[in-house]
C-alpha cells in the first residue's frame, strides 16, 4: 500500500507530541495555546471586514459561486 510521505510526517508528529505531553490532549492544548499567545499579531484574524453590511465571499459559502467560471459539484448518479 502506498503511504504519503505528508501523512506519515503528521502521523509521528502527533505522535511524538502525544509522548512529550504523557498522552495528555488537556496539556497538549495548553502548550498549543501558549504558542499562540507568543505569535501574536502574526495570526490571521477571521474578523469580519470593517464595512458596513459587508460579508466575505468564500467561493459559495455566501450563497454565490463567486466567479462564473466556477462550476457547481456534479451530482452522484
Amino acid at each position: 500500500m502506498w503511504e504519503d510521505p505528508i501523512v506519515a510526517e503528521v502521523h509521528r508528529t502527533r505522535q511524538e507530541l502525544a509522548e512529550q505531553f504523557g498522552f495528555d490532549v488537556h496539556a497538549i492544548v495548553a502548550d498549543i495555546r501558549k504558542r499562540q499567545a507568543a505569535l501574536g499579531s502574526r495570526l490571521v484574524s477571521l474578523a469580519k471586514s470593517g464595512e458596513p453590511g459587508g460579508t466575505l465571499d468564500r467561493g459559495g459559502i455566501n450563497g454565490t459561486l463567486g466567479s462564473t467560471s466556477q462550476q457547481p459539484p456534479r451530482q452522484a448518479s
